[in-house]
């Protein structure tokens, strides 16, 4: 591959060219966006989300939760088009690497957080996940966190940079001595094809990923001439 351009104006010349490769466009995407996209619904790519137990406590040392969290992932799975690429539920917190078709991982992470939590809680003793006060909105259990962290990703290295890692969280963590030996990630799902505990995509984009990349670029670059 060429060196990338020298300038912005440069680059995004260059992601109007009819010609570009998927693999160029992306690079280059990327190399305009910077963080604009963190947290924000982008379709046309795969988003890495992080999202974390109250007051990280260890909730899903328990494995009868850990199965209902699954549970709950797979019934979405089923009900809406997203593709799941890797995953770790760790005791406190999780990752997910997913592809939203519409690109939309903040109705996407609600639907999962809201789920997962009503199974856990619902299967849990009356008092386990009870605030010590009710919430605005009238809420009286939680389960998780109401902030999660998602990063859009763009590239083969980054994408394989992120599955590694949530790999290797049990065994950062001194939960296992293998990522092999963990229970709850897809380690199992995607190097021996086990299917458990859930089964990921092998095709990891939608047919119109790279359109919906280019709307996206050029919902950006209105976004900067108005700002």
């Amino acid at each position: 591959m060429s060196p990338l351009p020298g300038t912005k104006a440069d680059r995004l010349d260059e992601l109007h060219d009819p010609s570009i490769s998927y693999t160029r466009f992306v690079v280059l995407f990327a190399k305009v966006m910077g963080k604009k996209w963190t947290n924000k619904n982008l379709a046309g790519a795969l988003h890495f989300l992080t999202t974390n137990c109250l007051n990280r406590v260890n909730v899903f040392r328990n494995e009868a939760y850990c199965r209902l969290f699954f549970q709950a992932v797979k019934e979405l799975k089923e009900a809406a088009a997203f593709k799941l690429i890797a995953y770790v539920l760790m005791p406190d917190h999780c990752h997910l690497v997913v592809n939203p078709r519409d690109g939309h991982i903040t109705e996407l992470t609600g639907a999962i957080k809201g789920l997962s939590a009503r199974y856990v809680i619902d299967a849990a003793a009356p008092g386990e996940f009870l605030l010590q006060m009710p919430a605005a909105d009238g809420i009286t259990h939680q389960l998780w966190q109401e902030s999660f962290k998602d990063l859009a990703l763009w590239s083969n290295w980054m994408i394989w940079q992120k599955i590694n890692y949530i790999h290797n969280n049990p065994v950062k963590a001194g939960l296992v001595k293998s990522a092999a030996d963990y229970k709850w990630s897809s380690f199992r799902a995607l190097y021996w094809q086990s299917g458990e505990p859930l089964e990921v995509d092998r095709d990891w984009w939608w047919p119109d990923d790279v359109r919906k990349l280019q709307a996206a670029m050029k919902e950006l670059e209105e976004g900067e001439r108005r700002g």
